[in-house]
């Protein structure tokens, strides 16, 4: 057991948003080096909304916009790269192949990168139309056998109710799947969600913008709210 971590494995899922703000960038990955300093397995799926988000485009086919919307993670993907091999290894994989700009993701190749002590950083969406990262981060934290994901948002966790619109929403610090999904709480989309709890793996929500939030959820600190 890592004594400086209660997880060994974690994958952290970052949305687009994170990309447009250089000083909450380099927070992430100042906590990501860190961690990797301290030999916690590391994976990164990335979302694309800062650039292009399939559902939110107006006025062409959507399996068209969601296919644009995977090659806007992979930008997000080499720029977190860049940042992060500075100071870590790293190994940047796509669900398809870009050649002379990133791999093929397979899970042979995870295994391997992770097993060889690099940060993944997993670009590309599902590689199908009509699924989010969301879906790419359950996924690849069940190939990769996780310990549990670590879900960035800009809100404090999970509420009872949108926060936003509702003053006296409930922030929940532990729930269970089973909660989430009858009281339809938007942890995640519903198809990543369902893949999640059938696996049993830990969902972690949190608000991306506190200093340190990544390594004091790590570390097992009560940060946003766990859904397990």
């Amino acid at each position: 057991m890592n004594k400086f971590s209660r997880y060994n494995r974690i994958l952290l899922k970052i949305s687009g948003e994170c990309f447009a703000s250089d000083k909450l960038l380099n927070s992430v990955t100042r906590q990501l080096v860190q961690a990797h300093k301290k030999k916690v397995a590391l994976a990164v799926v990335v979302g694309g909304g800062n650039i292009l988000r399939g559902r939110d485009v107006k006025g062409f086919d959507r399996t068209w916009a969601d296919r644009a919307g995977m090659l806007a993670t992979v930008i997000n993907g080499i720029r977190i790269t860049e940042i992060l091999k500075r100071k870590a290894t790293v190994y940047h994989l796509c669900t398809f192949e870009i050649p002379g700009f990133v791999e093929r993701y397979i899970i042979e190749k995870g295994h391997d990168g992770l097993k060889s002590s690099k940060i993944l950083i997993l670009s590309g969406g599902t590689g199908s139309p009509l699924f989010s990262t969301d879906s790419l981060a359950a996924l690849r934290a069940a190939e990769l056998e996780m310990d549990a994901i670590l879900k960035a948002t800009n809100v404090a966790g999970v509420y009872s109710a949108d926060p936003k619109k509702h003053k006296n929403a409930r922030l929940y610090r532990k729930l269970s799947y089973k909660k989430a999904l009858v009281e339809n709480l938007k942890v995640m989309d519903p198809t990543a969600f369902a893949f999640c709890m059938e696996k049993r793996i830990p969902i972690n929500v949190f608000d991306i913008n506190l200093p340190n939030a990544i390594i004091d959820i790590i570390q097992g600190k009560q940060i946003g709210s766990c859904v397990c």
